[in-house]
């Protein structure tokens, strides 16, 4: 007898559908299944058949076959357990009927029958939003918090593979998910502040400019200056996060598996900062099972690169087409997964090997180790940091200064402002901030004025600076300008921009 029933399938971080077709013949006991199902699924036949006997129903000692259509997409992962395990049971006849268009399935199953969370539930309830208004998704209870952040599906919670058969029977009813009302979140309170900063006032005014904008900054300088403290106050002065963002960057950790049970929403933005020794595929994404590396993670937030020239060649390189396109495809054999990454990097380094070079302190370090150091950052990684920026060395004096400095509350209200400015000048755009200009955006939105023209002129030729490197001046230019609610980019907004590109001219063009 041939049976269907549904599931999903993560692609990315987008959910596919899935039909499980289950055909039961006459023939010597034996348990195939077919459409690509990889080594990890296979593993599922003992799963199901455990979960089956030990929840008190009959396992057919017949040819079982199971094909997971369509059979050209590669399938990954345990939440297939459950639609196989309801699948053998209606092609057996131990479940009269399943109104198959209308109910999905997903859930690892224990070998005693009761149901395991799984990652990637919500990007599998959104991509069950328009389908039939009568469509139910069955998950494990584990699971329930996470699917009902999505309101327009509709979605039961079953602890057993019991519960979801006498669900389907008519004898007993499952948890109706109740839907959780968004609420802005009030977690950047609990953030460290900038307040704490000592001294480094040039450096706290640069990472506001790059929060108000979602620019890329490098911060450079000797060891014990504040550039990690520096970055880890950075989430503090961003704005909350929006539904769509919240969505956007849970489903991301949904599908990774990294979710709290008990809070499964990101509602702070990222801040990810993973070890220099990170290989490629945690950065990047990827690996045998593709999951969504550091860059994805920090989606709509942060993403922070400590002793940025101690990462490998291959991570840095690996980074230019991220930071360009706010996106990461990574290419297999068999699929293709796209991943969102949209972050602002924040990367720190010290000036030379020993990281005293430039400072007070004697450098021990020749000319060619400086640049060798250096030159781990490639020219066309150095074009897409916005800002680069120096971070001298605290003196005694600012240590002990108990004076209040500008508290990361204020400087957060000025970041408001302009991204508000940003979301009016863009409200006809796909995109929303400056750093996310488009050449010809650039064009339309950064008009200078004949003196700032001349300026820039004189500074690109000087710096002989790159067409990349032309655009980003004018995007951080324009930031600079919102952030004084200014209609159009002056003389000094523009100044102010080029002293973020100092650096080249500094240690990457001697």
């Amino acid at each position: 007898m041939l049976a269907t029933t549904n599931t999903l399938l993560i692609n990315g971080i987008e959910a596919v559908p899935v039909k499980v077709e289950v055909d039961i013949q006459n023939g010597l006991p034996n348990f195939d299944l077919i459409g690509l199902a990889q080594a990890a699924l296979k593993e599922a036949r003992e799963r199901v058949k455990s979960a089956i006997k030990n929840s008190g129903y009959d396992f057919p000692n017949r040819k079982i076959i199971v094909n997971l259509a369509p059979a050209d997409l590669k399938k990954e992962g345990s939440h297939f357990d459950l639609a196989i395990a309801l699948g053998i049971l209606l092609a057996s006849g131990q479940i009269l009927k399943i109104p198959e268009d209308h109910f999905f399935f997903a859930g690892e199953l224990s070998l005693d029958g009761s149901l395991r969370q799984v990652p990637g539930i919500l990007s599998m309830s959104l991509a069950l939003i328009g389908t039939d208004p009568d469509t139910r998704f069955i998950v494990p209870m584990q699971n329930s918090r996470e699917a009902a952040l999505v309101s327009e599906t509709q979605a039961l919670a079953a602890s057993n593979l019991q519960e979801v058969v006498a669900y389907l029977e008519g004898i007993a009813p499952l948890d109706t998910v109740t839907v959780n009302p968004y609420e802005p979140s009030t977690g950047n309170e609990n953030l460290p502040d900038f307040a704490d900063v000592k001294g480094q006032e040039s450096a706290k005014r640069a990472l506001q400019v790059a929060a108000a904008g979602l620019h890329n900054v490098l911060l450079i300088g000797p060891p014990g200056g504040g550039k990690t403290m520096l970055a880890r106050r950075m989430p503090s002065i961003m704005p909350d996060m929006s539904r769509e963002e919240v969505l956007e960057t849970t489903r991301i950790y949904s599908v990774a598996g990294l979710l709290n049970t008990a809070h499964p929403l990101i509602d702070v933005r990222p801040f990810r900062a993973p070890h220099k020794n990170a290989s490629t595929a945690s950065i990047i994404g990827g690996g045998r099972i593709p999951r969504p590396g550091e860059i994805s993670l920090a989606q709509n937030g942060v993403l922070f690169l400590d002793e940025f020239t101690e990462f490998s060649r291959d991570v840095l390189e690996a980074l230019r087409q991220p930071l360009e396109d706010k996106m990461v495809t990574i290419a297999r054999a068999q699929a293709t997964c796209t991943y969102p990454a949209n972050f602002s990097l924040v990367a720190s380094c010290n000036p030379c090997p020993c990281g005293f070079y430039g400072s007070d302190l004697e450098c021990k370090c020749t000319p060619p180790q400086i640049q060798k150091y250096l030159g781990r950052i490639s020219g066309p990684l150095l074009d897409r940091m916005d800002l680069h920026v120096e971070i001298p060395r605290v003196i005694f004096e600012q240590l002990r200064d108990v004076s209040s400095s500008e508290g990361s509350a204020s400087m957060r209200e000025k970041v408001l402002q302009a991204r508000q400015i940003q979301l009016n000048r863009f409200a006809r755009h796909k995109f929303k901030l400056n750093s996310q200009m488009r050449p010809a955006d650039v064009r339309k939105y950064c008009r200078l004025d004949e003196a700032s023209e001349s300026l820039l002129k004189n500074a690109f030729d000087k710096l002989k600076m790159s067409a990349r490197a032309y655009d980003r001046v004018l995007k951080v230019a324009r930031t600079i300008a919102d952030l004084e609610a200014a209609p159009d980019i002056k003389i000094q907004h523009l100044a102010e921009a080029m002293q973020y590109r100092s650096l080249d001219r500094k240690y990457w063009r001697n």
